[in-house]
């Protein structure tokens, strides 16, 4: 196995050391080092170019989602719960999370949104952040297992409205209050195709570079947090 330094965006072989050794050696640990200390600000181009590189991939994949969004809606849409017609010359797609508080403000604006334009179409695509929501990975395999039999919007707005007592005992009980099948939902929600199509969408959501929620495509415009509803009136095509 060689060791390797990156000097720019070129990888300068150090020396090779056998494939199986696992722990770096203290005397090529210490060349490593002194080389970066002698030239540190090597080390500091190579990040700069690194996440250049990034920056640029990012800014690409965006120009092409954007693209495909507005020529073939359905690539991007997927199997995504959607309120209408992907016809629609006006198609807002949401990247949330049901434990944000952002994300619960901004249901507020978008309901008043979509119930006064009925040439918009709403599509929500999950994005969960576990790491400091608890139960949004949950509550999202409860509303993807109530879409599987077609009430994934009433158990959206039952999410939001009851943000606060988000937990097991309340998706089992907005599952029966929408009269699910109860054995279904359960198969549903703990099943492998829940973890995939959610891991769909927060791939899409990384490869976009969304860091937080919630996050709105509409008409070619990204807008993040509550969006005001007088920036998405403004976006709206006739």
């Amino acid at each position: 196995m060689a060791l390797l330094l990156i000097i720019g965006l070129t990888w300068i072989p150090i020396i090779s050391v056998p494939s199986a050794q696992a722990v770096v050696e203290p005397e090529l640990e210490k060349t490593v080092l002194d080389i970066i200390r002698q030239h540190p600000e090597v080390l500091i181009e190579s990040v700069q170019a690194y996440q250049k590189q990034q920056q640029e991939q990012q800014q690409k994949f965006i120009q092409s989602f954007v693209s495909e969004l507005r020529s073939h809606p359905q690539t991007i849409i997927a199997d995504s719960p959607t309120t209408g017609p992907l016809t629609a010359n006006n198609i807002l797609i949401e990247f949330s999370d049901f434990q944000c508080p952002y994300c619960k403000q901004a249901y507020e604006t978008i309901k008043e949104f979509i119930a006064a334009h009925d040439q918009v179409t709403l599509v929500y695509k999950h994005f969960p952040l576990s790491s400091i929501h608890p139960q949004a990975m949950a509550a999202a395999k409860a509303s993807w297992a109530a879409g599987q039999q077609g009430k994934f919007w009433p158990y959206y707005d039952a999410l939001f409205q009851q943000q606060e007592n988000l937990g097991n005992q309340l998706y089992l009980d907005i599952a029966k209050n929408l009269n699910l099948n109860i054995n279904q939902f359960e198969r549903d929600r703990h099943s492998q195709q829940a973890n995939i199509t959610i891991a769909k969408d927060m791939e899409l959501a990384r490869k976009i570079g969304i860091q937080g929620t919630p996050l709105f495509v509409f008409n070619e415009q990204f807008f993040s947090g509550a969006v005001p509803l007088s920036t998405l009136e403004a976006a709206l095509l006739p």
